[in-house]
């Protein structure tokens, strides 16, 4: 089947090589010159491990390209994807769609047959009809179906999760679409172990939503209860575990940290409520989701400037991780952002690594001041404090004897819990966590 994927971002670039990868003719399209320019040339834009080796094989192959020309590559297309940015709208929150919007217009002045036009993008409830009628009143004699079918791909294992997920949602008007679907992804709907859920637009559109807003409620409700862990002496970390065993509830997303950023959770919680309030039937729960994770971000900052005995003034602070999580270069609403120009604000000079972001990290204004260390250990010379933000695997066995040799002070603020509070307390450290006892001492 000829596909094209609107879009070269994370998510257009990850499906169009896994679609290509299924044996399908996928043209990938982006307005961005230099970005289709860097991809002909093998030079993957984002950070995703094997996403490089995945698009250098099906470019091999014949099955994957890359084109400017919107017009050029939907021509003969039986699938045309739009996987454009849907960025929160300054001001309100709301999804930004006029993106998708474009999208539909230029797909509407170039299709020659019957195509099956597809949101892959994350919008809100309703948008798949409206590109419905963008498209109907640009050209009202075209044959096409709109079909909503979101993206589950977590940041990290974007690979894995669109070849083995645990579902396919496809929200589909017509009987034609439905089987485009079908024959699209073959390869999972032959797989007895994927569940595929055929529904209406509206309700594909809505899932992708609340199952973002109740992953971010998840996490948000543990790092409530971390903060009741620390008051009354219980370990969230064993709370989690009892918890997460009860089937009805489930162990994912109940790691306690310093709140969730990304891609994703922000701005589809914020989306889910302008929709909700636009409709009159306002989310509490999920206002105050957002609400809670945003003061959680900002209040890591004093937990650390607190473990350094109250101030932050005049003292060197190494910073480990700055992406939102590990294995991806994505800086998007990482706690980060808030954690270190807060403690730069105190007077703290910071030195700071990350094995993925650090040339996104450069793009964020709020850095303005921060050294980028060349490692770990670089990050940690002379530092009064360790402060691990992002929980790299090269952050789990850290050499302790090196830290201690390189470090001026003894503390460490391990924000993501990836040490035993022994390991640290046993090398000489002043050691402080998240939902654990309050302080472990050398």
């Amino acid at each position: 089947m000829r596909v094209a994927m609107i879009g070269t971002g994370y998510v257009g670039l990850v499906s169009g090589a896994c679609f290509s990868d299924f044996g399908h003719d996928v043209v990938c399209i982006d307005k961005d010159h230099a970005k289709i320019d860097a991809l002909k040339n093998g030079v993957i834009p984002i950070y995703e491990p094997g996403l490089d080796a995945l698009v250098a094989e099906n470019v091999k192959k014949g099955r994957l390209s890359f084109s400017t020309s919107l017009a050029e590559g939907v021509k003969g297309a039986e699938a045309i994807f739009i996987a454009v940015g849907t960025p929160s709208r300054r001001g309100d929150g709301h999804a930004d769609l006029s993106y998708v919007f474009k999208a539909a217009e230029e797909i509407a002045d170039a299709l020659t047959g019957y195509a099956t036009i597809v949101t892959k993008s994350t919008v809100p409830v309703g948008t798949g009809r409206k590109v419905e009628d963008v498209i109907r009143t640009r050209r009202p004699s075209a044959e096409f179906d709109v079909v909503s079918n979101p993206e589950f791909l977590r940041e990290g294992s974007a690979i894995e999760d669109f070849k083995r997920p645990d579902r396919v949602v496809v929200g589909a008007e017509t009987d034609r679409g439905r089987d485009v679907m079908r024959r699209l992804y073959r390869p999972l709907h032959l797989n007895e172990k994927t569940p595929f859920l055929f529904t209406t637009r509206e309700s594909s559109e809505l899932i992708k939503y609340a199952a973002n807003a109740f992953l971010a409620m998840k996490i948000t409700f543990i790092n409530e209860m971390a903060d009741i862990c620390e008051v009354v002496g219980a370990d969230v970390q064993d709370v989690s575990r009892g918890i997460g065993l009860d089937g009805r509830i489930g162990s994912k997303f109940l790691n306690a940290g310093p709140g969730y950023g990304g891609s994703c959770f922000p701005k589809d919680t914020l989306a889910l409520d302008q929709t909700a309030q636009q409709v009159g039937t306002p989310s509490q729960l999920v206002q105050a989701v957002i609400r809670v994770n945003g003061a959680r971000k900002k209040r890591m900052a004093e937990k650390v400037i607190k473990a350094m005995g109250g101030s932050a003034k005049g003292k060197k602070i190494g910073v480990l991780g700055l992406a939102f999580k590990p294995n991806t270069d994505d800086m998007r609403d990482s706690p980060s952002l808030d954690i270190v120009p807060a403690l730069m604000a105190a007077g703290a000079s910071v030195s700071a690594f990350d094995p993925a972001s650090m040339k996104e990290a450069q793009k964020h204004a709020e850095f303005n001041g921060m050294h980028y260390a060349s490692d770990a250990y670089d990050a940690l010379k002379d530092a009064d404090a360790c402060v691990i933000i992002t929980e790299w695997n090269e952050f789990r066995a850290l050499d302790f004897a090196r830290m201690a040799s390189l470090m001026r002070g003894r503390a460490i603020i391990d924000l993501r819990n990836i040490y035993a509070p022994g390991e640290p307390a046993g090398a000489g450290f002043d050691y402080v966590s998240i939902g654990r006892p309050a302080r472990t001492k050398r």
